[in-house]
């Protein structure tokens, strides 16, 4: 009895160092192998629609998921980061020495007059603004000047991170279901909480990706048309500035839409002012309304006000996979907070 005891004592202290050292090894990797777990579960609907297409081929219809899913996801995000980095240059130009500073001059001193009857000292207020745009927007350069080196330094580890990524991908949607029965016979919990827990964290994960993320990134683009319809320049830049506004509980793309606004109409173009406001009012302000609601489905919902914080402090944590990992985490803990009290009503 004495020698089965020292010998469990053993093993769990060998489990256990082993296991620490196993997470020094993928402690690098762990994020890409998050991002390609959440993927994996939210593209498995279209693998098992390929894999019944195909007669059960697994292989095939994992890489074909995978392939789609990188030029549908991976390709456009590159390209548009490419663009609204060349935007953004373009506004900072315009603003420290182009036609965009005189716009913008224009606009407050219109915007001014306007409000002087009615808001004290506003007129001081106008020119202390129109003073500081050429330090913020050098600040503002400085900072991107800053923080370039650094990006291009990581370039071999993001190329490194998106290569594990989309292998662990690929083998998370062949062989997620061998993967899961491994765990399950592993866990020590009974097969009723395992299956719950599997589909409470499911859920979430749809329903943040799907839910919120996918109804920013529709309000996203439907600003960036609306922007490019009604000629503001650098649409492409404010439609990405709108989808992080929309993550925004209770403010969302009107962040975004009411400066523009203004001074589009203090810049003397009152049709466009008007046709912004309705674009922004009707065709964005609607998604939340009609596609939220679709996108989420069942799914579990993360509360508006856990929305924001979750993302900045994602962003924070985790870099850019913090726009998923933040959110989720969030939603994951509540997940296992109501199994647990569900447990506990037991």
């Amino acid at each position: 009895m004495q020698s089965s005891r020292i010998q469990d004592v053993f093993l769990v202290g060998l489990l256990l160092a082993v296991a620490v050292l196993a997470f020094y090894i993928f402690k690098p990797f762990l994020i890409p192998l998050a991002l390609a777990a959440i993927f994996a579960v939210v593209l498995y609907p279209l693998y098992r629609r390929i894999h019944r297409a195909l007669g059960g081929w697994e292989s095939v219809a994992a890489l074909l998921t995978v392939l789609v899913s990188l030029v549908c996801l991976i390709v456009p995000v590159s390209l548009l980061a490419t663009r609204v980095a060349g935007e953004a240059q373009q506004f900072y130009l315009s603003l420290d020495s182009g036609s965009g500073r005189g716009t913008l001059d224009s606009a407050l001193a219109q915007g001014a007059h306007y409000l002087s009857p009615y808001v004290p000292g506003v007129e001081d207020m106008r020119e202390t603004i129109s003073g500081n745009i050429d330090v913020y927007a050098r600040e503002a350069a400085g900072w991107v000047a800053g923080h370039l080196g650094a990006a291009f330094a990581s370039l071999a580890a993001l190329l490194l991170g998106l290569f594990i990524f989309l292998i662990s991908l690929y083998y998370l949607l062949r062989d997620g279901e061998r993967f899961k029965s491994a765990v399950m016979r592993i866990s020590p919990l009974a097969s009723a909480d395992e299956e719950l827990i599997f589909e409470r964290l499911g859920l979430a994960i749809n329903s943040v990706v799907r839910g919120n993320l996918l109804t920013a990134l529709a309000q996203g683009v439907l600003s960036m048309a609306g922007l490019t319809l009604f000629g503001v320049p650098n649409p492409v830049l404010w439609g990405a500035a709108a989808f992080f506004a929309a993550l925004i509980p209770g403010i969302g793309t009107a962040l975004i839409f009411i400066p523009i606004v203004l001074l589009t109409f203090f810049s003397g173009d009152i049709p466009a002012a008007i046709g912004l406001a309705l674009w922004g009012a009707i065709a964005v302000g609607a998604i939340d309304n009609f596609l939220g609601p679709r996108l989420v489905g069942r799914g579990m919902h993360l509360h508006p006000l856990l929305v924001l914080p979750g993302v900045l402090g994602g962003l924070a944590l985790f870099g850019a996979a913090g726009i998923f990992l933040g959110p989720l985490t969030l939603s994951l803990l509540f997940a296992l907070l109501s199994i647990y009290s569900s447990r506990q009503a037991v």
